[in-house]
């Protein structure tokens, strides 16, 4: 039988989240139902609410639940009901990168999570007054006190941690995390550099101190944020709205450059700067995403020094290991979301919205009673 819950509608490209009751299909094969605990509000869920993305509107958005699972369908090996689980992304499983341990670059990525609004088959998840309506958002669609969730978008998680602490984990935290410990793998003596301190550049500050990196550089505009990395593990930081990066980055490395940076802000122009601050060898992950179709211009003889450019997707974490570890980081202190963190009931998603809009709040998470 199909479930009515209550979630946030977005019923077109600007228009506010709109508390209304909808109906869940009832749980398929490889699909578990979920009562919600906690959201996070990331950027993207902002940018399709925006009409930013052709994402099908009115629609149910949300990609960093945390909740327990109530009901499971046919087939569900990996959870079973009263289990607490953290949702991300979900893939195809079946794929060149789903098989060889890279979902976040599966095949079917894009219709399946950020595009489509439906599931593979086309079949809806969501629906009100028997209209259709886009979901499965991430696999999940967790803006509403249930949620019809992908078996892959589901990790089964310690009870002893608090969901309201680890919903974060299904994209932001996850992506910074993994931009340093996935790709740059930092060496002893390596310097980082994070542009933008916001959940996502925080994430991987804390990250970074958790590596063999001697020397971690926070650039933002917001002197309390820089602040804030500080506290996190940045051993320096540089104001942007006060001096050039990357003559500010060559200042405080030597004139040798950066071996690792990581662009969190989507703006060309700092990514620009993160690739001009690079030492030979040195790897720039592009982590924030502009609108599509967005280019920038690189001195090519610049890069010829062994410099390299990398794309990223959610850290390119394999999920089902590499949540539960942090997890445990959280669990012992040293990961502390805590610091990032604003809690919102989930009535007040609007006001949610604003102040992370307004840089009022880091990292905003619904909670459900």
């Amino acid at each position: 039988m199909p479930t009515t819950t209550r979630a946030a509608v977005v019923e077109s490209g600007g228009a506010p989240f709109t508390l209304a009751d909808v109906e869940l299909d009832e749980p398929r094969a490889h699909e578990a139902l979920v009562r919600i605990v906690a959201a996070g509000l990331c950027h993207t869920d902002l940018g399709v609410a925006s009409g930013g993305l052709p994402f099908p509107l009115p629609g149910v958005l949300g990609h960093e639940g945390a909740g327990i699972v109530e009901a499971v369908g046919p087939d569900v090996t990996g959870v079973e009901p009263g289990d607490h689980v953290v949702l991300s992304f979900t893939s195809c499983g079946s794929c060149h990168n789903c098989r060889d341990g890279h979902p976040a670059y599966c095949a079917g990525w894009l219709p399946l999570n950020l595009l489509g609004g439906r599931r593979a088959d086309g079949s809806a998840t969501i629906s009100r007054d028997g209209t259709p309506l886009g979901g499965h958002f991430f696999g999940q669609s967790s803006f509403a006190e249930r949620a019809l969730v992908d078996e892959r978008s589901l990790v089964k998680v310690d009870k002893d941690v608090p969901l309201e602490s680890l919903a974060p984990l299904g994209c932001g935290v996850q992506t910074g995390v993994g931009a340093v410990w996935n790709v740059l793998k930092p060496e002893s003596g390596s310097t980082l550099v994070v542009l933008g301190a916001g959940a996502v550049g925080l994430s991987a500050v804390m990250a970074a101190r958790l590596t063999p990196a001697t020397t971690v550089i926070a650039v933002d505009k917001v002197a309390e944020r820089l602040e804030l990395a500080r506290e996190l593990g940045a051993t320096h930081t540089v104001n942007a709205g006060e001096a050039d990066v990357a003559e500010a980055v060559l200042e405080l490395t030597g004139g040798r450059g950066a071996d690792g940076v990581v662009e969190t802000t989507g703006s060309v122009a700092v990514l620009r700067k993160g690739a001009d601050a690079l030492a030979a060898r040195g790897t720039l992950v592009v982590v924030g995403a502009p609108p599509f179709g967005t280019e920038v211009a690189l001195d090519v003889n610049a890069l010829l020094p062994g410099k390299r450019v990398v794309g990223l997707t959610l850290g390119d974490t394999e999920t089902q290991t590499g949540i539960p570890a942090l997890v445990q980081l959280v669990r012992d202190g040293r990961l502390p979301l805590d610091r990032l963190i604003g809690y919102y009931p989930f009535a007040d998603i609007d006001q949610a919205v604003r102040d992370m809009s307004a840089g009022k709040t880091i990292k905003p998470v619904l909670t459900f009673t």
